[in-house]
């Protein structure tokens, strides 16, 4: 069912011309392969579970669309029904240019290290670190070298499902 309305919105989107920067659409779920298996009584909640048709969906992070923002910046995402998860593979000198925006970010640096600069301070974030970045609170960050940066937006980023371009495209 998801992939038919996955199809449905792509199709729609595509003859909007509205999908410039939008994400394409993400790699298809794990739930038909060998890691998702029946378990009958297990994750369930009797007065919870006969009630939704909601289920888990299982993707492979590194099998999601990389975009190419510019020459530094790669991002691969994945938005739920509330918030928007992002890889972002940077190369040394890539930068974010300040700004803000209306979703909480919370950002774990995995490799490299990043410059945060925000509310008249510098933060030097390096892996194994997180920052939790309020909403519209201003913000900026500079990679002084290849970084793996795991971002999570809540709520989801609504304005790049629109095809609003990142900010670290530039433009």
């Amino acid at each position: 069912m998801s992939r038919l309305i996955a199809s449905i919105i792509a199709g729609c989107a595509a003859a909007s011309g509205a999908i410039a920067f939008a994400q394409t659409l993400p790699a298809p779920d794990l739930n038909g392969s060998p890691e998702v298996t029946a378990a009958p009584t297990k994750g369930l909640i009797p007065s919870i579970s006969g009630h939704t048709a909601a289920s888990p969906m299982l993707y492979a992070l590194d099998a999601q669309p990389k975009e190419q923002i510019s020459p530094l910046v790669q991002r691969q995402y994945l938005s739920g029904a509330q918030s928007t998860f992002v890889k972002w593979t940077v190369k040394a000198g890539g930068v974010f240019p300040l700004h803000h925006h209306s979703n909480e970010q919370i950002t774990w640096i995995v490799s490299g290290r990043c410059d945060v600069f925000s509310q008249g301070r510098r933060f030097t974030m390096k892996a194994g670190t997180i920052m939790v970045i309020p909403p519209n609170v201003p913000h900026e960050f500079h990679c002084p070298e290849d970084t793996v940066d795991i971002d999570f937006f809540a709520p989801g980023r609504q304005d790049w499902a629109d095809g609003a371009p990142s900010i670290a495209a530039g433009k």
